[in-house]
């Protein structure tokens, strides 16, 4: 009795270690890590690719997201972060030139195109920019001082010749891509001028109007660099190629985006693109 009680205490002790010695041989988190400042343009995607990345090569990936300018802005300050990714080119070259960036790093990711966006069934019957100057209209973009979107929807108002017209409906200014874009399902405004993928942001909330092609004047597109002040500079563009790779591929097709210049241009044939050079 006393041989057949020491071996069911020893079997236990065995069965007790071969459950507890993985939890030690197993890493409870990433060992390595690195931090990008972007554009919240891409955010819906980022957050997918950030898991991701973890989870194929262990390492956690810190995302300070917000408008393009902004993020730029919090860089200069810190002096900190891997990668900088802008919602547009404008930001990425403003980068270059306070040597934030290390311009031969740089990646294109994906390309946009403005539009208005509205709630689902367009109950306000927006059709065309000129819309837009209907009295109580509520309408919302991005602060064109220091998000891409607000920028590009100033633009294209000003060379609409809308821009006085329209400026006295405009009730809200976001300070990121992800705001602006929430002000839809929300019910904070009636349309708001974004880019065309904030309707895959909210498939059920939202609905894109195209603006006519002769009336967009510029098509964004998405790109990152290293930062100067990145410390394992290999590790910051792993992270970029990756975003640029058939891991992600699917996901920023999921959201709408457009792999292609030559996509874009369905929408806006005669826009123009910033230049990184």
């Amino acid at each position: 009795m006393r041989a057949r009680t020491l071996m069911i205490l020893l079997a236990g002790v065995v069965l007790g270690a071969l459950i507890t010695t993985p939890l030690y041989l197993t890493p409870a988190s990433p060992s390595k890590s690195i931090v990008v400042f972007a554009g919240a343009a891409a955010a819906p995607v980022y957050h997918e690719a950030v898991e991701l990345f973890k989870n194929k090569y262990g390492v956690k990936v810190e995302l300070r997201l917000g408008g393009s300018g902004s993020v730029l802005s919090a860089m200069k300050i810190a002096r900190t972060g891997d990668l900088y990714i802008s919602g547009s080119p404008e930001y990425l070259l403003e980068a270059a030139k306070s040597n934030i960036i290390d311009m031969s790093s740089v990646r294109k990711l994906t390309y946009l195109v403005p539009a208005m966006i509205v709630q689902k069934g367009n109950p306000h019957n927006i059709k065309m920019l000129e819309d837009l100057i209907k009295p109580g209209l509520r309408i919302g973009i991005a602060d064109p001082s220091s998000v891409c979107v607000g920028l590009y929807a100033k633009e294209l108002l000003e060379k609409s010749g809308l821009w006085e017209s329209v400026k006295s409906n405009i009730v809200v200014y976001a300070q990121s891509c992800e705001a602006t874009a929430a002000l839809i399902p929300t019910g904070a405004v009636d349309v708001i001028i974004g880019w065309h993928v904030f309707e895959d942001w909210y498939p059920d909330k939202a609905e894109r109007i195209w603006i006519e092609p002769s009336k967009v004047p510029k098509i964004g597109h998405i790109a990152g660099a290293v930062s100067v002040f990145a410390e394992d500079k290999e590790l910051a563009k792993k992270f970029l190629d990756f975003l640029a790779s058939s891991d992600v591929e699917g996901i920023w097709r999921k959201y709408g985006y457009y792999a292609s210049e030559q996509e874009a241009r369905k929408h806006a044939p005669n826009a123009s693109i910033g230049d990184l050079s």
